[in-house]
């Protein structure tokens, strides 16, 4: 089985609501952290095989698969795939994970694992709330909720 190392690291500064990062839009600042992982690992950006990116809201401007978008939004090549993931906080670590597993498994050389949550223009629960508000239903099936009557799921609630 092969090994996956770690050969770069990036990562915006961290922000407040409404604070510094607060005009940049999630695609555009998550594409500026995979250029600078490009230019610190000094690959050519054709080699990377995949972005895997973590994402708890997507929903408004992180929507329509926010790591693709943030492919595009860089200098990586149009051929590089990417696919975001929901894991809740876990989100980020899950695109971690799964970049390890495509290396060790031998699938991939090349995977850059990332995150973005954009929280003053994509606020907590704007994917759930959202929709409700609109008339596009909820989240919780019925089979749910006769499963688990009166719970409401979140990533800090739900079942034990």
């Amino acid at each position: 089985m092969s090994e996956a190392y770690i050969v770069a690291a990036a990562r915006t500064a961290g922000g407040k609501k409404g604070g510094r990062l607060a005009g940049w839009h999630p695609v555009d600042l998550a594409g500026q952290v995979l250029n600078a992982l490009v230019d610190r690992s000094k690959i050519d950006p054709a080699q990377v095989e995949d972005v895997i990116m973590g994402c708890v809201s997507q929903v408004g401007e992180q929507a329509i698969n926010v790591a693709r978008n943030a492919v595009l939004a860089s200098k990586l090549p149009e051929s590089v795939p990417a696919t975001s993931v929901d894991r809740q906080c876990g989100s980020s670590q899950q695109a971690l994970h799964f970049a390890a597993q495509a290396v060790m498994s031998g699938a991939m050389d090349v995977v850059i694992a990332a995150g973005v949550e954009g929280m003053t223009r994509v606020p907590m629960g704007l994917s759930a709330a959202l929709p409700a508000k609109e008339g596009f239903g909820i989240y919780k099936s019925p089979k749910m909720e006769e499963r688990y009557p009166g719970i409401q799921f979140s990533q800090f609630m739900g079942p034990r």
